[in-house]
């Protein structure tokens, strides 16, 4: 029987360089874009020779990209050998498969452990399906001489093949191989392939409630998935990454402060995979997260400019190399993001708990402002818990562009397009429409999508303005679910279904 799970692309909102290191917090909000896997077993009875074999076939196959390719796994050292001639190698599925499957040997006794031989021995069938929020279509869009809509994205088929960068570039800026939008796809793969593993072999028996609304019981499944999935993503990158795509991935919606690197050194050097991944289970993850969600009456916008992406490690790698050689400086920039970061947090906690408090005066406050430009909110506040309102917004939106500031100050320092030229007319243009509290480049910035933070019905109005700059809006939105079970594979759902697309506003 197959399993099929998904896990969330993110959206780091703050935090951006800064998550690097403890004990800095970042805000990273889960999407309704998520990535799936489908594990089921490749053979329907164990072959009788394969007794002798003690190597289990795997096959990874990628529709989107139109791959497949076999591997054979040792049952002695639960290692991965690629047996596809030319194939092209997957080192997320490849690390999330060796690990989920040595921490089921790890974790079982004998008799599980024979069950489980039993069970590898018919084989694994993997297929990773990415929702297409994940990936540029501009392309195909254009192609088909459709305008830059929602509609346009909305009318593509679900899990659509995937573009391609064309040129070959190299350098500090090179594109990735995919054309993407900078949604976390690696983290949301790797999380959704190791929890279908660890499900299907036994490790783990989630459930269909997401992430953080999951209940209690569950929460020991989730940290299992979390720190197999964290390990298997370090090691696939072949450096150890701050971790919250995989930790948003894994819970939903949160603030994210990063373990300490040591909790993954157990698994690099040469020990025994099982006796590695053990002791990983065993660390201390101290990585802190807290529920986090946008206040009641947001919404979040992504909007593509249309240039492929940005390479996220070489521009980590161009702020690591300014930060060395101008120690005073960076040290600087970086306190004055950390507390805008801070403050931005602060004023969207209070506007949370205003609208619990005085539900009603918040929802007319939101609406009201929804109508107008940002220098115009005071004048809609004229009793005091109004003014309270409109003081946490017009908090949020100076926190913001204090952070937009020190992010390009940051980026000409180090000489890279944390925020390029382009990104900031179009972001000053965002910020100054009706009903817009927020707009930035999200993580690490460059050429990924940016985002937009909309009050009440306002969103409407930033999709036809970005369509006439040419930026695509996504169908993305804010969903602070983390990793479930689904019930059944997501490519028999009706096209008419939303699995990947929010409705358009």
């Amino acid at each position: 029987m197959a399993v099929v799970t998904s896990a969330p692309g993110k959206v780091l909102m703050t935090g951006g360089y800064l998550v690097l290191e403890r004990p800095n917090a970042g805000i990273v909000l889960s999407t309704n874009a998520r990535f799936y896997a489908i594990v089921k077993p490749l053979y329907e009875e164990i072959k009788p020779e394969s007794w002798a074999w003690a190597w289990a076939d795997v096959k990874l196959t990628s529709p989107q990209m139109e791959r497949e390719t076999m591997y054979r796994m040792s049952l002695k050292h639960l290692t991965l050998e690629c047996v596809s001639s030319s194939a092209s190698r997957n080192p997320f599925v490849e690390y999330a498969a060796q690990y989920s499957t040595a921490a089921a040997y790890s974790t079982f006794d004998k008799n599980k452990q024979d069950t489980l031989q039993k069970l590898l021995m018919q084989g694994l069938d993997i297929t990773i399906l990415g929702c297409n929020e994940f990936y540029s279509y501009r392309n195909q869009i254009e192609a088909r001489g459709l305008p830059l809509t929602p509609e346009s994205l909305a009318s593509l088929p679900l899990f659509a093949s995937i573009t391609f960068n064309a040129e070959e570039s190299s350098g500090q800026n090179s594109k990735p191989e995919v054309a993407k939008t900078g949604l976390g796809s690696s983290a949301a793969m790797t999380t959704a392939v190791v929890a279908a593993l660890l499900h299907y072999l036994g490790v783990v028996n989630l459930s269909s409630a997401k992430g953080q609304l999951a209940e209690d019981k569950d929460a020991r499944e989730l940290d299992i998935v979390h720190v197999i999935s964290q390990t298997a993503h370090c090691i696939a990158q072949g450096k150890v990454g701050s971790g919250f795509d995989v930790s948003s991935a894994v819970y939903g919606s949160q603030r994210y402060v990063r373990f300490s690197s040591e909790v993954i050194s157990s698994a690099q050097g040469g020990m025994i995979m099982e006796e590695a991944i053990n002791n990983v289970l065993k660390a201390n993850w101290n990585h802190e997260r807290t529920k986090f969600s946008l206040p009641p009456m947001m919404t979040l916008l992504l909007g593509e400019p249309g240039t492929g992406g940005s390479s996220t490690p070489s521009m980590v790698g161009a702020v690591k190399k300014w930060q060395k050689s101008d120690p005073e400086n960076s040290l600087e920039t970086w306190k004055k993001l950390s507390e805008a970061n801070s403050a931005l947090e602060m004023h969207l906690n209070t506007l949370c708990k205003l609208a619990e408090k005085i539900s009603d005066v918040y929802t007319n406050v939101i609406n009201s402002c929804s109508n107008l430009t940002p220098e115009k909110w005071n004048e809609r506040a004229s009793e005091p818990s109004q003014v309270e309102v409109v003081r946490a917004l017009l908090g949020a939106r100076d926190a913001m562009l204090v952070i937009r500031y020190s992010m390009r100050k940051m980026g000409e320092a180090a000489g890279i397009p944390i925020e390029p030229e382009s990104q900031t007319q179009l972001l000053d243009t965002t910020m100054s429409m009706e009903g817009v509290l927020l707009a930035g480049v999200p993580g690490a910035g460059g050429f990924d999508a940016v985002f937009a933070v909309t009050l009440g019905a306002s969103s409407n109005n930033v999709i036809k303005t970005w369509s006439s700059l040419n930026v695509l809006a996504l169908l993305i939105r804010e969903d602070p679910h983390g990793v479930c079970l689904e019930n059944n594979d997501p490519r028999t759902m009706e096209m008419t279904s939303s699995v990947c697309s929010a409705q358009i506003l």
